[in-house]
């Protein structure tokens, strides 16, 4: 065997061996998650959250996973089957695909690509495809009206997200995720926070939304639409929307922790763990996500559309200016 093919290999397994490692840390993320959710708004609302299943709870995402693969998979009569059967993979090989640009620490990243932020925006977009294909082929009303207001609500908050995010390019003067982190280590405390305020403020709000949270959650309406585009799914179709649904907040969370909170980057190195910074705001971000959950109502729906298209648009157009003239100036 040649030299040549040999470091082909090696390259083909270190690419391999990343692919697991980031799956496997992110579908463990995922899994407990949903604990953490649960467990965090029923200490709000004084109560205890999930604690039969294993001590104090801590199996009952399993129980969870085994309960939705071996449950009844039922499909409506009348369905476009091979529509119904793609949408929920789609929504999920959306999300997974932008891990495979996302540093967890300096150097451990599958694909260092020089629009990696261009990239997770385009794989974010093509979520709603999934949402509105899960709607129309399920047949029903209450699913179609879902995925509609669903795919709405999606396409105003990524333009919002995307611009929020234009600042950070400019100041940073790249796409590359690596050279982001690394461009914020001149700016107080580290991280682009300070001078990219409005911008993480509209990064978060319209995080928020484009995942489908409360208070932004409409799509999934229990008193109006039956949870939304997806309620005809069952089983593990349904798991799989549900993965995709927090595999987009854990993502969400992550580029915002790459854009505005200084990545891997904290007070002081911890040895031998350089991930762990990162999973340490990763979960405060999480954290955020479900004490809003817990304390605000939900929108209604024109409001929801008028704070996407009336201030936080404009608002973040306004940054982009402002961080450019100060760019040009300094």
């Amino acid at each position: 065997m040649g030299e040549s093919s040999y470091n082909t290999m090696l390259y083909v397994g270190v690419i391999l061996l990343k692919i697991i490692v980031i799956f496997g840390v992110v579908m463990l993320h995922v899994a407990y998650a949903s604990y953490f959710e649960r467990k965090v708004i029923g200490r709000m609302q004084v109560r205890l959250g999930p604690m039969v299943v294993g001590p104090y709870g801590l199996l009952q995402p399993i129980a969870d996973g085994l309960k939705l693969f071996f449950k009844e998979d039922i499909i409506p009569a009348d369905a476009d089957k091979p529509v119904f059967y793609i949408a929920p993979i789609i929504s999920l090989f959306a999300a997974l695909s932008s891990l495979a640009v996302i540093p967890l620490f300096n150097g451990f990243v599958i694909a260092n690509i020089n629009v990696g932020l261009l990239f997770i925006l385009a794989m974010s977009s093509l979520s709603s495809y999934g949402i509105i294909m899960a709607g129309w082929a399920s047949n029903s009303k209450y699913s179609f009206l879902g995925g509609l207001r669903s795919s709405a609500q999606v396409i105003s908050y990524e333009i919002a997200l995307g611009l929020s995010l234009v600042g950070v390019m400019i100041l940073a003067g790249s796409l590359n995720l690596t050279d982001i982190v690394r461009a914020q280590e001149k700016y107080p405390f580290g991280m682009f926070l300070i001078p990219q305020i409005i911008g993480c403020t509209i990064f978060v709000i319209s995080g928020i939304a484009e995942t489908n949270r409360a208070p932004f959650d409409l799509p999934e309406a229990e008193s109006e639409l039956v949870a939304g585009y997806f309620v005809e799914y069952s089983g593990m179709r349904f798991a799989l929307f549900f993965v995709a649904e927090y595999m987009a907040m854990i993502i969400i969370a992550a580029v915002g922790i790459i854009c505005f909170l200084g990545g891997w980057n904290g007070p002081f190195v911890i040895p031998y763990m350089p991930f762990a910074w990162f999973f340490v705001k990763l979960w405060v971000l999480l954290f955020i996500y479900y004490w809003v959950r817990a304390t605000l109502p939900r929108y209604r729906y024109d409001h929801l559309m008028n704070l996407g298209w009336k201030v936080l648009i404009p608002l973040a157009l306004t940054n982009i200016v402002i961080t450019a003239i100060i760019k040009v100036l300094i």
